[in-house]
């Protein structure tokens, strides 16, 4: 029987390339309508047009024709919901769906932490769940030097790739594989300071502590959004800077930059985070952090503080790793890797894509040159 052509994987291809159907209907010379046909999959086109799309999109024709199982579930949680344009979004879901297929077949082959739900209460605060997961984590109430490796080490996938935006900071889905339930975190990697990429994993850490996860996030009404925005916000505050240890940092000195900078050394929290958790701790009022506030923007201190090119952390791991770990133990080569994502797995893309995705190094899965890299082990079958 000759495969069916998959429209909803058009739809993902031509989403993830950042076009739209006008866009891509031009370039594959075929009516905007003809083509939105396909994508709903009420039409076929014939090979010749295939090909052309395939080119265009840079994709295998094999692509195409996949049926893949879907595991991603549920909400997905975006920091900039309220204001990235939709279709910016939707481009993102697209990667989150093709890592969830890469990490299906990265965990029949590794054995990953498993990552383990704090049981809070339903009127839990952001605050008590920040000092919950402190404490199950055993991380103590000091600065945490690197959030990414924490987080991984907890079980919760993480990885970074450049955006088509700078509005897009971090966003995180849930992902249902067989028996195996985990979080994924994602974040720009347009943007380089520690500070800023802590906040914004810890943001959508503070979804996963203490949201429902079961239903689209376009279906919510934007009060009820902003209002989880406000409590993750909350959440990355307090998990960064807790009560005690921070506030008794923040009243050992002045209420000035030049202070605060210094704390941002120490918490590899921004300035504004900071001053803003010294507020709502009582530490200074609010006209004194509108002062500051206002003195930062003055200087244009707002959207890149001082130390934003200095302080930097090192970036995700897990998934990079356990693939160095399959090439490593010879359990594939590159090639064997890219053959069984696309046999079993039904994700047939070039493996530039996966290197993008996972932010491997260049070349890890079209050369034979193996990164000397082990922190994980293997199944045993």
């Amino acid at each position: 029987m000759k495969p069916r052509f998959n429209g909803k994987r058009l739809e993902n291809a031509r989403r993830y390339r950042s076009l739209t159907v006008a866009e891509l209907a031009e370039c594959v010379d075929c009516k905007r309508q003809t083509l939105s046909m396909y994508e709903l999959s009420k039409s076929q086109p014939d090979e010749s047009t295939v090909k052309r799309i395939a080119k265009e999109l840079n994709f295998p024709i094999g692509y195409f024709y996949e049926h893949p199982k879907k595991y991603v579930s549920g909400t997905v949680y975006f920091r900039s919901l309220l204001t990235t344009n939709k279709n910016y979004r939707k481009e993102q879901i697209v990667k989150m769906d093709f890592l969830s297929q890469i990490y299906a077949l990265l965990q029949d082959y590794i054995e990953f932490p498993r990552y383990a739900p704090l049981n809070l209460e339903e009127k839990t605060t952001p605050e008590e769940a920040a000092n919950a997961l402190r404490k199950d984590w055993n991380l103590g109430y000091g600065p945490i030097d690197n959030l990414i490796s924490v987080v991984e080490q907890h079980g919760i996938l993480v990885t970074s790739f450049a955006t088509s935006t700078d509005d897009i900071d971090a966003f995180s889905e849930f992902v249902d594989i067989g028996d195996e339930l985990c979080y994924l975190i994602a974040y720009s990697n347009n943007k380089t300071s520690a500070a800023r990429i802590h906040f914004d994993v810890a943001h959508e850490l503070g979804h996963i502590c203490l949201h429902e996860w079961s239903e689209d996030i376009e279906d919510i009404p934007k009060e009820e959004f902003r209002e989880r925005e406000r409590q993750a916000n909350e959440f990355a505050a307090a998990f960064l800077l807790p009560q005690n240890t921070f506030k008794r940092d923040a009243l050992a000195g002045p209420k000035t930059i030049p202070y605060y900078k210094q704390l941002k050394k120490k918490w590899k929290v921004s300035i504004a985070t900071m001053i803003r958790r010294a507020e709502k701790l009582g530490v200074m009022s609010m006209g004194e952090y509108q002062t500051l506030i206002k003195t930062m923007q003055r200087r244009g201190q707002r959207k890149e503080e001082p130390l934003d090119d200095v302080l930097i952390t090192a970036g995700p791991a897990l998934l990079k790793t356990s693939v160095m770990i399959l090439l490593q133990e010879n359990v594939f080569t590159p090639k064997e890797f890219m053959e069984e994502l696309s046999r079993n797995y039904e994700l047939s893309i070039d493996p530039v894509e996966v290197e993008y995705l996972l932010d491997l190094p260049a070349g890890t899965l079209s050369s034979s040159k193996i990164i000397d890299i082990a922190s994980l082990q293997l199944k045993q079958r």
